[in-house]
């Protein structure tokens, strides 16, 4: 009777021991789940944990206290398509399809928000080739679930160029980087399906009653309505993680915030409003709603954003997937000059030049250089500041490198992969950088020396050099000094620069 039961004991114990032991090898041997949450428009100084004083961030500076914050990461280009493309694909701005915003002009009125509404056609912007290897369809290689959620900009709707053709098996939000100049919108995308929400249609350059008191709250209630577009898009990222946290899975969070108009529900802009006191409203502009708070709203969308991603740490960690999760947070670029944001209260390039001509738009460091946090629980060594010199190009690299997939052969990244684990990193002879925008521009960035080539269009070939150890503002330059640094640095502009599939996208000047 007593040897009965013994074995009855030991068979029982070697069951636990067999299946929990299992279960951890099998937990163990799971590929990490993989989120990459980007800001639009978020300046390197308007996060608590880089230097911010006034709008509140704790979610994102407790990421990077558990994690890697990064001090030398580059967007892939000072606007937003283009920046995209190139986290997708690995390519810089000399080699890549997108170099800048196309809004496929010659299909019509594309810029008529109430004609957009109604005729999917026009809304978009110019498709990426059907054949594009983007890296959601490299890790569907290894059999991850891939999903984007937030503003697209890369395909309008019908074409090769949507999510679903581009490697992402499910896809929430913006199609148009242009319909997300209202952040309450007629209507958002759930695949290659429409899905209308329950406001009005409001074009982003309506502007105040005429009779209307610019000081009155009520002045502008029209552009507050009902369905909040950034916060449904959070909530079907919530979903998609409580439904695959079978994972693995990778996770594109391209929010709309905090890039303008001055639009978030009432209630969160309050406790700014009683921080910054008594404000001048903002009465819009061609392309953006008046807002009667424009500095409390603008800080109340950071904070925003900042909760969103603390709530998504929350469900991981209630789904028991956080310490298996590679969380990524960046920005596509540096902040605007325009549409309501003060830009100076917030110093929101700091520490580098601030305004027009510094930030968006332009490749000085204001405008291309964002914040890279890095979170993966038992391989990144909490609290540690990196000045490893990084590029958004650098990024498929990587997160092939951490999930074991081999990176397209013909791309300009490098992997970080060994910087987020403390181990001997390859680095960059230099990161490169083109926009044909703005009268066009170049930039090369070798060890401490930044040079900028600007007005390409008016015929100004000549390159401004600055060392950004000592001049991080760029308001030295020093070309006349280091003309062999002059020489070296227009040598790669010559080699890396690629005419362009896109007519809209060459430089003339440049031989193409």
């Amino acid at each position: 009777m007593i040897i009965s039961i013994m074995k009855r004991i030991i068979i029982a114990s070697l069951f636990v021991v067999l299946t929990f032991g299992c279960s951890t090898t099998k937990k163990e041997e799971q590929a990490p789940n993989i989120i990459y949450f980007l800001a639009d428009d978020l300046g390197y100084g308007e996060l608590g944990v880089y230097g911010q004083t006034k709008i509140k961030t704790p979610n994102i500076d407790a990421l990077a206290k558990k994690g890697m914050r990064f001090t030398q990461h580059y967007s892939g280009s000072p606007i937003c398509a283009p920046s995209r493309y190139i986290f997708l694909t690995g390519k810089h701005a000399g080699h890549s399809y997108i170099r800048g915003n196309d809004a496929w002009d010659e299909r019509g009125d594309v810029r008529n928000y109430e004609k957009v509404f109604v005729n999917p056609s026009l809304e978009g912007q110019r498709p990426i080739p059907g054949n594009t290897v983007t890296l959601a369809s490299q890790l569907k290689k290894v059999g991850y679930v891939t999903s984007i959620f937030g503003k697209w900009g890369l395909g309008a709707p019908e074409t090769d160029g949507v999510p679903n053709q581009q490697g992402f098996d499910y896809f929430y939000g913006y199609n148009c980087q242009r319909q997300a100049h209202n952040l309450y919108p007629g209507h958002l995308w759930e695949n290659n399906e429409k899905v209308l929400l329950n406001n009005e249609l409001l074009a982003p350059h309506t502007k105040l009653d005429s009779l209307a008191n610019p000081y009155d709250d009520l002045s502008y209630s029209k552009y507050e309505q009902r369905d909040y577009a950034p916060e449904m898009i959070h909530q079907k990222a919530l979903s998609f993680v409580k439904n695959n946290k079978e994972a693995p899975f990778f996770m594109y969070y391209a929010s709309p915030l905090p890039h303008l108009p001055l639009q978030i529900p009432k209630e969160y802009v309050d406790k700014y409003k009683k921080a910054f006191g008594e404000e001048d409203p903002y009465l819009g502009d061609k392309g953006y709603f008046p807002s009667r708070y424009p500095k409390a709203t603008y800080a109340a969308m950071i904070s925003y954003l900042d909760n969103q991603l603390g709530e998504l740490v929350a469900t991981l960690k209630e789904m028991g997937i956080y310490e298996n999760t590679v969380i990524i947070f960046s920005s596509d670029n540096g902040p605007t000059s325009t549409g309501g944001l003060d830009f100076n209260f917030f110093e929101s390039s700091k520490p580098f030049s601030n305004g027009y001509g510094r930030t968006k738009g332009f490749v000085y460091e204001g405008g291309i250089r964002v914040p890279l946090i890095a979170s993966w629980p038992n391989h990144i060594e909490s609290g540690t500041t990196n000045d490893h010199i990084s590029a958004f190009y650098d990024l498929m690299p990587t997160i092939c490198d951490i999930v074991g997939v081999e990176a397209p052969k013909n791309i300009d990244g490098i992997s970080f992969k060994p910087t987020l684990l403390g181990k001997k990193q390859e680095q960059h002879d230099f990161l490169y950088w083109e926009f044909p925008s703005y009268k066009g521009q170049q930039a090369v960035r070798i060890g401490k020396w930044k040079g900028v080539r600007k007005n390409i269009f008016e015929g100004n070939m000549s390159i401004e050099l600055y060392d950004l150890e000592i001049d991080i503002e760029e308001k030295s330059d020093v070309s006349s000094q280091h003309p062999e640094i002059v020489r070296k640095i227009e040598t790669i502009m010559k080699q890396e620069h690629q005419p362009a599939a896109n007519e809209k996208f060459k430089f003339t000047q440049l031989g193409d």
